[in-house]
């Protein structure tokens, strides 16, 4: 097992944009191992390669029983909504209410270079488009409407990890729904 320690919010890896895997070799292997030990011992629904401080477009997600990675993911999302909780590995504890899609198709490669096509619903949706914002240094946090996006940052000043400097919030270049302004 590889358990690595998993990089807080306010950390400047979290706010890069990933570069995109090139070389399909075993220490991409390793790093999906890494990821997916990390991930089910947090435990977490997903965790993507800068949590752990490597700027690569990869991602792993534990969803209903199913464990799976995505490698520089190409999204397709739905036009139809879902509205419900959501939370961090990077923000411990902390957990509100996030629009995204309800739908996704994501198209990127596997660990050893074969591509993949994943496509879900509900949850599984929520964290493909959730890691995949991490590869594009997006916080779900830069999802949310100017009120509970004010109550986050207060939660993050107010959590025992949340004693860094004061962090910036990015306004996601992604639809947000028309929630984030």
């Amino acid at each position: 097992m590889a358990v690595q320690p998993i990089r807080i919010f306010g950390d400047p890896v979290l706010r890069a944009t990933a570069k995109p895997v090139t070389t399909f070799d075993k220490e991409l292997r390793r790093l999906v191992k890494d990821l997916t030990d990390t991930m089910l011992e947090a435990p977490g629904a997903g965790l993507a390669a800068p949590q752990l401080g490597v700027s690569l477009r990869v991602f792993t997600y534990n969803v209903d029983g199913v464990v799976g990675h995505l490698i520089n993911p190409d999204l397709s999302l739905s036009d139809e909504e879902q509205d419900g909780p959501e939370g961090c590995l990077s923000l411990p504890g902390l957990s509100f209410d996030t629009k995204r899609a309800y739908g996704v198709v994501a198209k990127g490669f596997n660990m050893h270079g074969d591509p993949v096509e994943i496509e879900g619903t509900q949850l599984l949706s929520r964290c493909i488009q959730h890691e995949t914002d991490h590869l594009d240094g997006i916080i779900f946090i830069d999802r949310l409407d100017r009120e509970t996006r004010k109550a986050a940052l207060k939660a993050i000043r107010d959590a025992e990890w949340g004693d860094g400097p004061a962090p910036t919030v990015r306004i996601s270049p992604h639809s947000t729904f028309g929630s984030a302004r």
